[in-house]
C-alpha cells in the first residue's frame, strides 16, 4: 500500500467535535512544510535547468488528473495575469480535457496514451518541459505523457507524494513530498494537495524572478485588468520613482500600459 493510500492517524471522525476535526486537521497541515522543505534542492535543480530552457524559448507544461490536474492549471492560469507574460508560456492539461476541470471524466486518467496527445497539440520542443503532477505517482495518464516526453529528449519532472513510484522512476527530476497519511484516508486533495500547491508555487514564482519578471519585490509586469491593479501599479511607481507625484505616475501608467515601462522611461 502507498502512503497516501495509508489509513489515517484519527479514527472514529465521525465523533469528534467540529473544534478537534479542525485542530487535527491543522496539525496535520503544519507537516506538510516541512515535507516540502526536504525536497527544495530537487526544485533547484528542475528551476536552473528551465531557465536557460526559457531563455531560449521554452515553455512549461503541467500534466495531471484530478486534483492534481486542477492544481497545474490554476499555477498556469495565474502567470498572464500576475506576471504580464504569454499564456503560452505555462499550460495546464488535465485527463479528459477541459471538461473534467469541474466535472470528473471517468476513466480519463488510465488512458496512458491520451497525455502525449494532449502535449503533442503545442509542438514541443527540447527547449521545453513537462511536469507530471500525480499524489499516487502511478496515474496512467501522467506517466505516459512524462515517459514519451523524456524519450522525446523533453526535459521531464513529477511531484508525487510516493516515493519509488512509477511516475518518480519516469521523469529527469523527481519531486516527492512525503507527508504521510490523509487525515480522511486516502482524501489527497488535502495535504498531498496542499504540498503540490506549494512546490508549484515555488517552481513558477522563482522561474518568474529569474526570468527578470519582478523588480526588488514588485510584480513590474502584471497585467493591469481592474482599479485595484491599477493603483497598485501606481503605488509601485511612487516606490521605485520617488521624484513622480500620484497624478505623473497615473498618466504614464495609462500612456505606457505597464509598472515595468514606466519605470522603465521615468
Amino acid at each position: 500500500m502507498t502512503i497516501t493510500e495509508s489509513a489515517s492517524n484519527y479514527t472514529n471522525l465521525e465523533k469528534m467535535s467540529t473544534a478537534e476535526i479542525l485542530i487535527n486537521i491543522n496539525r496535520e497541515d503544519q507537516l506538510v512544510a516541512l515535507a516540502v522543505e526536504k525536497v527544495i534542492p530537487d526544485i533547484e535543480k528542475l528551476v536552473e535547468m528551465m531557465v536557460p530552457r526559457f531563455n531560449n524559448g521554452g515553455r512549461l507544461f503541467y500534466i495531471g488528473a484530478g486534483t492534481s490536474g486542477r492544481l497545474g492549471i490554476l499555477d498556469a492560469s495565474e502567470i498572464p495575469p500576475t506576471y504580464g507574460a504569454s499564456p503560452e508560456l505555462v499550460t495546464g492539461l488535465i485527463a479528459g480535457g477541459d471538461s473534467a476541470i469541474r466535472n470528473a471524466v471517468e476513466g480519463a486518467e488510465d488512458d496512458a496514451d491520451q497525455a502525449w496527445i494532449d502535449l503533442s497539440a503545442f509542438d514541443l520542443t527540447t527547449n521545453d518541459t513537462v511536469v507530471g503532477i500525480a499524489a499516487s505517482g502511478r496515474t496512467p495518464y501522467v506517466i505516459g505523457g512524462v515517459r514519451a516526453a523524456k524519450e522525446s529528449g523533453i526535459l521531464t519532472a513529477c511531484i508525487t507524494c510516493n516515493p519509488s513510484s512509477k511516475l518518480a522512476d519516469s521523469v529527469d527530476i523527481p519531486i516527492v513530498a512525503e507527508v504521510g497519511p490523509e487525515f480522511v484516508t486516502g482524501s489527497t486533495r488535502m495535504k498531498s494537495g496542499t504540498a503540490q500547491k506549494l512546490i508549484l508555487n515555488m517552481i513558477s514564482t522563482t522561474l518568474m524572478v529569474r526570468l527578470g519578471k519582478v523588480k526588488g519585490n514588485k510584480m513590474i509586469n502584471m497585467q493591469l485588468s481592474n482599479e485595484k491593479l491599477i493603483n497598485r501599479g501606481i503605488r509601485m511607481i511612487l516606490e521605485e520613482v520617488p521624484s513622480l507625484n500620484e497624478e505623473k505616475a497615473k498618466e504614464m501608467l495609462k500612456k505606457y500600459g505597464s509598472v515595468k515601462a514606466v519605470i522603465e522611461n521615468s
